[in-house]
């Protein structure tokens, strides 16, 4: 859960999580949707698939291999390593922390520290062999837990992004950014790119019962499994009613009348931005068909909040929930 997100956000989620699945038995036995549904809203979802799919690698091993011989959790880097979702500095923290074996680490605040200490002229992402080799030689073997938790901690707590307390840190004398005078000036940055930016026109699409129509993501991708309300890229020269009517037709081979606007709700991932123009639709004709998704469902509006929608459409359920409390037509 830490991976690419902070702690204070974390917890909450980790502390839910953990209440859910205590064991590798609850997390392997739930129901894809029982488990994106408890990380709505951490983001990067498939970081929870593979979770799960550890979970159930784990088990499988154990039944496959019963024994002392292979113990439920792996003790060496190749039996983590192999786990979905696990790289190099995940599985080295979790050997040197649970096991107290000696393997180097290397995440953000560890990057950071290192840097600093050698004013590396690269951004750490296109100097991570120098880096690991530099964790792997400054690790106490006798103590790699101790170590690797100090070295984290002193990446959080004292060699901070911003106003690093240079003062109090114990590599002061052998850091070679506080040296050159400027320690904030490293890691070096990577120089900003342009996102690519789309429209995307959404459908919230009605039926004469008053349910709403959604449809669940296929289970690859940075959002897959997630449920959203349909719709897609806008093509140039299109007009967003057009563009939704046009995406229905093509995703679910229905007909729809597009009517007043809900609701534009602009969302940026690490690879793109992403503008969501949201009409409210009635549906004319046609029964539904999951033609570029897993499955479609008619749902009530109150019960949206039992399914796991990414985050962008967390606004555009709000937005719908007010206008149904307004009473305007739908």
């Amino acid at each position: 859960m830490l991976q690419q997100t902070q702690l204070q956000v974390v917890l909450p989620y980790w502390q839910r999580w953990m209440v859910a699945f205590p064991d590798l038995q609850a997390l392997a036995g739930a129901s894809e949707h029982e488990v994106l549904l408890l990380w709505q809203g951490l983001g990067y979802y498939s970081r929870a698939r593979r979770l799960q799919q550890g979970a159930r690698q784990l088990l499988d091993a154990e039944r496959t291999n019963p024994g002392p011989a292979t113990p439920l959790w792996p003790r060496t880097l190749e039996g983590w390593l192999a786990i979905p979702g696990v790289g190099r500095s995940t599985a080295g923290s979790i050997l040197s922390s649970a096991f107290d074996l000696p393997h180097p680490i290397l995440d953000g605040n560890v990057k950071r520290v290192l840097t600093r200490l050698t004013a590396s002229p690269r951004p750490p992402a296109r100097d991570g062999a120098a880096l690991w080799q530099l964790s792997a030689s400054l690790l106490d073997p006798e103590r790699p837990r101790a170590f690797n938790q100090a070295l984290m901690d002193l990446g959080s707590a004292v060699c901070t992004p911003r106003n690093p307390s240079c003062g109090v840190c114990p590599w002061m004398e052998h850091c070679a950014a506080y040296a050159a005078g400027d320690p904030v000036r490293y890691p070096v940055k990577e120089p900003p790119r342009q996102l690519p930016f789309q429209v995307i026109g959404v459908g919230v699409v009605f039926n004469g019962a008053g349910q709403v129509l959604i449809d669940q993501r296929l289970p690859e991708g940075l959002l897959g499994g997630l449920w959203e309300f349909p719709g897609g890229k806008q093509e140039p020269g299109e007009t967003i009613e057009t563009t939704i009517q046009r995406e229905l037709r093509e995703e679910l081979a229905i007909e729809v009348t597009v009517s007043r606007e809900l609701i534009v709700v602009d969302h940026a991932y690490s690879h793109k931005r992403l503008r969501f123009v949201v009409h409210l639709c009635d549906w004319r004709s046609g029964e539904p068909q999951p033609l570029a998704s897993q499955q479609v469902r008619w749902v009530e509006p109150a019960a949206l909040a039992d399914y796991p929608f990414p985050a962008a459409n967390a606004r555009i359920i709000a937005a719908l929930q007010d206008h149904l409390l307004s009473g305007a037509p739908t």
